[in-house]
């Protein structure tokens, strides 16, 4: 069954990506299950932040239309193949998330879907990318103010900016983010050095710089918050584009 498990918006054909400019990326923009795959779990899981990045394709579309900063998104579900894992991760086709099982996972084709979902999303982002030319790649993901898990636990941050060895533009946002009065977390809500896949692949490998951005997603689960936190990463990405140099 067919199934297309990314798609764009703004394409280098079209003159929509100048080269040098500035491009977005989200590999958990979508809940999507294809038919043919069950996962067992409720709808209300479905919905929740262990399946899908809460208000980040809302972001996505609105810096793609509306700021020119083009996007590639993923259209499948992170309980399905998460996509911002190494291929030989544990977690890649995760049987508990958050406290949750994924019965469906339990003793799921690992290669069938790195072959149907994993594969096809990286290559076309690369070959994407390699269009492109960006100076700049977003990698835009949002968290949950609070684990189920772990209960108690303080998730104060607004935003988080996250990077391994390259950690210059994220320094740059940091700063920036911070001027707007927002409260800014420095690899937190986890660290990018631990989990950094997509961009330690496709920006740190091939030499580009990158704004790897945690939104807390009680900020952008309202059309206005997306709206509003558009154009606040448009601001800061297009500054740190110009303080880069």
């Amino acid at each position: 069954m067919s199934f297309t498990p990314y798609r764009r918006i703004g394409e280098p054909q079209s003159g929509s990506i100048r080269p040098g400019g500035i491009v977005l990326v989200s590999d958990h923009a979508s809940n999507a299950v294809p038919d043919d795959i069950e996962l067992g779990v409720s709808a209300a899981t479905m919905e929740s932040h262990i399946a899908v990045d809460i208000g980040v394709e809302g972001v996505a579309e609105r810096l793609a239309r509306r700021h020119d900063i083009p996007a590639f998104l993923a259209t499948v579900s992170r309980l399905v193949v998460d996509l911002h894992r190494e291929e030989d991760h544990p977690a890649l086709i995760p049987e508990e998330s958050d406290g949750k099982l994924i019965v469906g996972n339990i003793g799921a084709d690992r290669e069938m879907r790195l072959g149907r979902f994993y594969r096809p999303y990286h290559d076309a982002m690369e070959r994407w990318l390699d269009a492109a030319q960006p100076r700049l790649v977003i990698s835009l993901h949002s968290f949950t103010p609070s684990l189920e898990s772990k209960p108690g636990e303080e998730r104060p941050w607004e935003v988080g900016l996250l990077y391994n060895t390259n950690s210059e533009p994220a320094r740059h946002a940091i700063n920036l983010f911070a001027a707007q009065g927002l409260t800014v977390g420095d690899n937190e809500p986890y660290s990018g050095k631990q989990l950094n896949a997509t961009m330690n692949r496709h920006a740190e490998a091939k030499g580009r710089d990158y704004l790897a951005i945690e939104v807390r997603n009680d900020q952008i689960a309202t059309e206005a918050g997306q709206a509003r936190w558009a154009a606040l990463i448009a601001d800061v990405a297009q500054r740190t584009v110009l303080a880069l140099g």
